[in-house]
């Protein structure tokens, strides 16, 4: 699955290529998605030679790649390696808590400033995706967290704001490797391109004080919800991690 779910490329004519990451950037990003999508276990070590085989480098670029993922706060020093963070319950629940922040203020800044419009292009696309996925309901699986999280990126960057996206799309990324254990029913996906439908065709509809209150509650209004949907998604990773 690609990670890189919010980087959208300039496709018109004139458009220049840009240059080719360097190595120690290419490791990074290959390692920074694999980590994203959950491709270790909570209690596999990122042992350097060994990721260094998997990407055909030497160990330099995967070491300076383990230490940007730690800076990241997506991976930590412990027991002689690096291992993928799992948040605590109190701190994913921060983690919910700043990207229901974020995400609110996307449409508050529209509701605030009668000038500010939501980009109808980016609205119509991302309806479009949720009316086929209504249509043909996805697989219950952890993968489904990037859709989840494309909404909610395209959502705040249809608002206008890149750095109120940027924030969001960083905040996702802290609690990913837990959230992703949350899509796992059929019911809980239905609901979410339910719900997300409903959010996106009220911006169209110019409806921002409904869409504002329908995207409170598909958060979570209120820091029991929060808490629920946290302890949910942490008690299904740890049953999968006891699976495999």
């Amino acid at each position: 699955m690609d990670s890189q779910l919010y980087t959208h490329s300039d496709t018109s004519p004139d458009a220049v290529a840009p240059p080719a990451p360097s190595l120690r950037e290419a490791v990074y990003a290959k390692l920074h998605a694999a980590v994203l999508d959950g491709e270790f276990g909570p209690r596999e070590r990122l042992a350097e030679m060994r990721l260094a085989a998997r990407f055909g480098v030497s160990r330099t670029p995967v070491r300076e790649a383990l230490a940007r993922l730690a800076s990241d706060g997506l991976i930590e020093h412990g027991d002689g390696g690096y291992f993928v963070t799992i948040p605590s319950l109190t701190r994913l629940k921060d983690f919910y808590e700043l990207r229901i922040t974020l995400e609110l203020r996307g449409i508050a800044r529209a509701i605030e400033d009668p000038s500010i419009r939501h980009d109808p292009a980016v609205i119509a696309t991302e309806l479009d995706r949720w009316y086929a996925m209504r249509e043909q309901p996805p697989t219950p699986d952890t993968r489904f967290v990037a859709q989840d999280e494309r909404f909610h990126a395209e959502l705040s960057r249809a608002s206008g704001n890149p750095a109120l996206t940027d924030a969001l799309v960083a905040a996702g990324e802290r609690g990913r490797r837990v959230r992703m254990y949350d899509f796992l029913t059929q019911d809980r996906v239905k609901a979410t391109v339910t719900e997300h439908i409903e959010i996106m065709e009220l911006v169209r509809a110019g409806h921002l004080d409904a869409a504002h209150h329908a995207l409170h509650a598909h958060l979570g209004d209120s820091t029991a919800a929060v808490l629920e949907h946290a302890q949910r998604a942490m008690t299904q990773m740890a049953l999968h991690a006891d699976r495999s």
